[in-house]
């Protein structure tokens, strides 16, 4: 199953190709999407991504996950959060979202078992 490709972003809004739905930050992987509903951890700016964030994702199957930080960069992610997904045995980058979004589209076009997490706006 391949990672769908990101096909639009702009300030707080995202579409993932082949999904109907359009989402503010948005959680993918191979062969799917959903919004990501920070509420549903308690995450914030500060401190930022939460392992609790990444599980689904990585549950996945993927090799590689790609975070988002938001287009001014205002998303943290801590050094616990990096370490979390490593222990899980997954490769991480982290990015600014515009060029988060074309790292994972370039991965996932590639066929990498590649998912992304990326907040759209601030």
């Amino acid at each position: 199953m391949s990672s769908p490709e990101i096909a639009s972003l702009s300030w707080g809004h995202m579409k993932v190709k082949g999904c109907s739905s359009s989402y503010k930050d948005c959680k993918v992987w191979p062969g799917g999407s959903r919004a990501w509903d920070w509420r549903e951890t308690g995450t914030n700016h500060h401190p930022g991504v939460q392992p609790a964030d990444l599980e689904e994702v990585l549950k996945k199957g993927v090799e590689l996950l790609i975070i988002g930080r938001g287009m001014s960069e205002a998303l943290q992610v801590p050094s616990s959060t990096l370490d979390f997904v490593k222990q899980n045995g997954v490769d991480v980058r982290v990015f600014q979202t515009e060029k988060a979004v074309a790292e994972y589209n370039k991965m996932a076009v590639q066929g990498a078992k590649v998912g992304g997490v990326f907040h759209s706006t601030c």
